[in-house]
């Protein structure tokens, strides 16, 4: 399943939402409009303005907000994936050298706090004061979230409710914010938004679950990221700490000295990666996924069928069949 089947039932409101937030980024300043052509260039998923689109033809019907919601959405999250690579060291990012990796951190940095700025002033202009509120929480979260892991990764102290936590915070923020933001826009039904919210939170979620997955059975040529990566850069995710928690107390010594060991975690990344596997941490977290994606799926049941609900019943399944 590819996303275009997904948003077919918006392709021409997609198409408006390009040319909207192709303008949010433009710029007198030179530099600023070259490093946004080379963004727009890179043509992401987009899945989220998608969700925002999608949620809001659930909610009511697409109107003039709706396409502000997405590109606010859209300029938080591209502005997170750049201030990422920063904090990450990336060179690449969607197969193309990152911002930082062309421009030096400087550039990266500020660009990411001038499309956020963009975002902010769009809602302000149009006195979207509702969603400002929803995008603020986002990135309370989502810096949150972050924070957090690398607190408990430099103590490998991560059970699953903090595994949760960060997850949820890190990701299915964002996520639950294009649902619940769309949802604002067509509707002020505080019942509807809370559902399609709590269908985005749900969708998160199962989206990272199937992430972590990834890193450990997906293929790098897939993925565009190394297997056994998550391991490398010392991050326990579902699938290690259910095998943890299910080892005996020899076994989980001996995965717990490789992953302190810099050195030995990455040579012996392919043994922990079976040792998860052996002791049912990949069945778990896929088994886990599945039930968050029942979650999801109940929470759009009372919604009327039309084109853009068996839209985002089809993004739900997608968020845990992909392999990429």
């Amino acid at each position: 399943m590819k996303l275009d089947e997904i948003s077919r039932p918006i392709e021409s409101e997609l198409a408006r939402f390009r040319e909207e937030f192709k303008q949010t980024m433009t710029s007198e300043v030179g530099l600023i409009d070259k490093v946004a052509g080379y963004i727009l260039r890179q043509k992401g998923k987009q899945a989220r303005p998608m969700l925002v689109l999608l949620s809001a033809n659930i909610a009511g019907g697409i109107n003039d907000s709706t396409y502000r919601a997405a590109a606010l959405v859209e300029l938080l999250h591209t502005a997170t994936l750049i201030h990422d690579d920063v904090v990450d060291t990336a060179d690449m990012r969607r197969g193309l050298p990152a911002i930082n990796a062309l421009w030096k951190n400087k550039v990266a940095v500020l660009m990411g706090d001038y499309l956020l700025s963009r975002g902010l002033l769009l809602a302000l202009k149009h006195k979207d004061h509702r969603f400002l509120e929803i995008i603020s929480d986002a990135v309370k979260r989502m810096s949150e979230g972050e924070l957090l892991q690398i607190e408990k990764t430099r103590s490998l102290d991560i059970d699953e409710a903090t595994y949760f936590k960060i997850i949820s915070d890190k990701t299915a923020s964002l996520i639950s914010t294009s649902c619940e933001i769309g949802a604002v826009s067509a509707s002020s039904d505080s019942d509807v938004q809370q559902k399609l919210r709590a269908c985005g939170e749900a969708i998160g979620i199962a989206f990272q679950i199937q992430d972590d997955i990834l890193d450990y059975l997906g293929k790098s040529s897939k993925t565009g990221k190394p297997v056994g990566g998550d391991i490398k850069e010392k991050k326990i995710t579902l699938p290690l700490i259910y095998a943890l928690e299910n080892a005996d107390a020899q076994k989980r010594k001996e995965v717990i000295a490789l992953l302190k060991s810099d050195k030995k975690r990455t040579l012996f990344s392919e043994e922990i990666i079976l040792f998860a596997t052996e002791h049912g941490g990949i069945e778990y977290a896929e088994h886990t996924a599945k039930k968050f994606v029942q979650k999801a799926l109940d929470a759009l049941s009372s919604f009327p069928a039309s084109p853009s609900k068996a839209a985002l019943e089809l993004f739900i399944n997608f968020a845990v069949s992909r392999q990429t």
